[in-house]
């Protein structure tokens, strides 16, 4: 270990304790949630995260409309996309369906894994620790706003594709694909309930990220890495021969919110998919916590 490393060398707890006795010093007074926002919320990658979001149902739109309308001829069985132009329910929940295995991963990855990376790679994280920021004070700080970017993206893309397909295709039931419609006044809660769902299952790559986000000072490194092990996941649950293992495997019940669009609620799914995902979240979020607090920073 270099000299420099060994300078910088403090244990967290240390720090805590040391600027813990500076006249005037509150912890709770460090890094504020409204700054860290403001940081993350001007930072280009948020801004065209969010113009592709709300660009997909536009794009949507548009394939349809060179494409024609689809109607589910020739298939054994009617899906989610043959139903996409039936009301601006129905386009929502097609939105949601076409990007919820991938699409909806990149944000989350993005928002947990790029911001304590980031500060690293930029050189600024121990300028932070040094401000003074406790260590706990300042990953709940990024974790907090990395969460709630990563919801506000979740709403943004259903939201935007409600809008559209209202204004395309009109307001009304949302039409099922095994026959039948809700009632329009179950539409919004029921698309409200899948949403939820969407983002508790995606808190398993938040985790991934921010774990990953405090372990390297790449953040491409983390962010890739949490896409790639969330591929990887989804790859395994496609393995059948890993019979009921896969039901510990958080892809194996990414696509549970469907069940909030059936003529009876059905929740077994979506308890057994919010449970594995919130279980494994945890975990990693605890890791993170206790990895950082005993890393040295030297960027």
């Amino acid at each position: 270990m270099t000299a420099l490393a060994e300078n910088e060398r403090v244990d967290g707890r240390a720090e805590d304790a040391l600027v813990a006795t500076a006249p005037g010093y509150r912890a709770r007074h460090t890094l504020p949630l409204r700054v860290e926002a403001l940081r993350q919320l001007k930072r280009r990658r948020t801004l065209v995260m969010g113009g592709i979001l709300a660009a997909l149902p536009f794009v949507l739109l548009i394939a349809f409309w060179i494409g024609g309308t689809p109607d589910g001829r020739g298939n054994n069985r009617i899906t989610l996309m043959d139903t996409a132009t039936a009301s601006g329910a129905n386009f929502a929940a097609t939105c949601l369906f076409v990007s919820a295995g991938f699409l909806l991963v990149v944000p989350v990855a993005l928002f947990c894994g790029d911001t304590v990376a980031s500060e690293a790679s930029w050189s600024s994280l121990r300028y932070l620790l040094a401000a003074p920021v406790p260590r706990a004070r300042l990953l709940r700080s990024k974790l907090a706003v990395g969460l709630a970017f990563s919801a506000a993206a979740m709403v943004l893309l259903p939201l935007v594709a409600l809008a559209v397909g209202s204004i395309a295709y009109g307001w009304g039931p949302l039409k099922l694909p095994t026959g039948g419609a809700l009632a329009t006044a179950d539409t919004v809660p029921r698309l409200a309930l899948a949403v939820a769902f969407v983002f508790v299952s995606q808190l398993v790559t938040a985790g991934l990220a921010f774990w990953l986000s405090t372990r390297t000072d790449a953040p491409l490194g983390a962010v890739g890495g949490a896409v790639g092990l969330t591929i990887i996941g989804n790859v395994l649950d496609a393995v059948t021969a890993l019979g009921d293992w896969r039901d510990f495997l958080p892809a194996h019940w990414q696509f549970a919110w469907a069940d909030a669009l059936q003529p009876q609620l059905e929740w077994s799914g979506m308890a057994k998919g919010a449970a594995i995902s919130v279980t494994y979240a945890l975990i990693l979020f605890a890791l993170a916590f206790r990895g950082f607090s005993r890393k040295d920073i030297v960027s």
